[in-house]
């Protein structure tokens, strides 16, 4: 009777510790998931079927950035270190020719989801992520693959 207690108890432990170590994931799955969730159901997101809006100015503050500024700020801020020079992504996503609503992209930056670090209003104030957003609003579509020629 007793070895039978023995092995109840030794089997009883590796399952609490498999809950134990599930237990860190599910905590960071669950915020992750519903941050997934709220940024595809966003009525930008949808509109475009996944991309961002073409014609899409969503702030007053797009409007008055900065576009030389914003070149200036995505350089000497290292955002072209992840994104590229033209903003044609790398290591971190793609942002131009057509960004995601100057709303998102602040939030983002504020509060970031992946490997990207946050940048505080101290590191970067709203007004200077306008003149960013102005540069990559400002970027132009790449060419068409058909005036190509060495695609031809």
């Amino acid at each position: 009777m007793e070895g039978l207690r023995q092995r109840q108890s030794k089997t009883q432990f590796p399952v609490a510790e498999k809950r134990a170590r599930r237990l860190p994931f599910a905590i960071f799955a669950l915020p992750l998931c519903a941050a997934l969730l709220t940024v595809a159901s966003s009525p930008a997101w949808s509109q475009a079927g996944g991309a961002a809006p073409k014609n899409d100015k969503p702030a007053a503050a797009a409007d008055k950035g900065n576009v030389q500024n914003g070149k200036l700020l995505f350089t000497n801020d290292g955002c072209y270190e992840c994104h590229g020079r033209a903003a044609q992504g790398g290591v971190g996503p793609r942002l131009g020719p057509h960004p995601l609503p100057l709303t998102a992209i602040i939030t983002y930056i504020r509060q970031p989801t992946a490997e990207m670090p946050p940048y505080t209003a101290k590191v970067i104030s709203d007004a200077e992520i306008a003149d960013i957003y102005a540069f990559l609003q400002s970027i132009p579509d790449p060419p068409k693959v058909d005036s190509i020629p060495l695609l031809k």
